[in-house]
């Protein structure tokens, strides 16, 4: 992307901000909440050994969403992340969630903003913080839920065993 255009956008304040990536100014206004969105006939989610959440579609397919918030996030993206999943045309046949009442298996997941271009460490800077990403997860639910479609969801906050059988497999990262 060039200089101008990252400065046009609030991005950057001087040119010299801008160095062979992006600095941490640039890369955390940049930062978006984040899905990876898989075709599934059938997905679950444990925790402690119980079974928490699970879908089981074979003749629809659904949708395992894993989303990982960022502290930048918005109600705008929330909005946006409802709207993709409902609407994406990922299924079987180019359908939607919507199109063939599918159901999805929502897992809040921060390591999705993890960042791994320096070091060997991944840095979760960009990671909204719990008591921030929480109740955005909550709102995703609720929003899939207003529009008719069967949600379940894991634990926040907690170690979870996720297991899926992919179709396709098709996946696909959306970023709001």
């Amino acid at each position: 992307m060039a200089p101008a255009r990252l400065q046009s956008w609030g991005l950057v304040t001087q040119p010299t901000d801008i160095q062979v990536g992006f600095n941490s100014l640039a890369w955390s206004r940049l930062a978006a909440m984040k899905a990876v969105l898989t075709t599934v006939s059938q997905a679950s989610v444990r925790v402690d050994g119980v079974t928490v959440g699970a879908i089981d579609c074979p003749d629809t397919c659904g949708i395992l969403a894993l989303i990982g918030v960022a502290r930048t996030d918005s109600e705008q993206a929330i909005a946006t992340m409802v709207r993709k999943i409902a609407e994406l045309r990922i299924l079987p046949g180019e359908q939607s969630v919507e199109d063939v009442d599918a159901p999805v298996l929502v897992v809040s997941q921060f390591t999705l903003q993890g960042r791994t271009a320096k070091g060997r460490r991944p840095s979760w800077s960009d990671a909204a913080p719990g008591e921030m990403a929480a109740p955005m997860i909550d709102a995703i639910i609720a929003g899939l839920r207003a529009r008719g479609i069967t949600v379940e969801h894991g634990r926040f906050g907690a170690m979870m065993q996720v297991s899926s059988v992919n179709e396709g497999p098709f996946t696909v990262l959306v970023e709001c």
